[in-house]
């Protein structure tokens, strides 16, 4: 599984982008997107999905 940013929700803050520890998160077009093949939820490194932790918007990364 991994997340993804919904773009409609992104404020572009680049908080997650800094904490991701696979660097699957990424600036496209003034939001970021997550890169499922990366995108480990964090396991091995955190207990809980980081970008999720520190996103400012209630909602806008989702588990798919």
């Amino acid at each position: 599984m991994a997340y993804k940013i919904i773009a409609s929700q992104c404020s572009g803050c680049s908080a997650c982008e800094a904490e991701c520890p696979n660097t699957a998160i990424r600036e496209k077009g003034g939001t970021f997107v997550i890169d499922p093949a990366k995108c480990t939820e964090c396991e091995g490194h955190f207990d809980a999905p980081q970008c999720v932790a520190v996103c400012p918007v209630d909602g806008c990364i989702k588990k798919v």
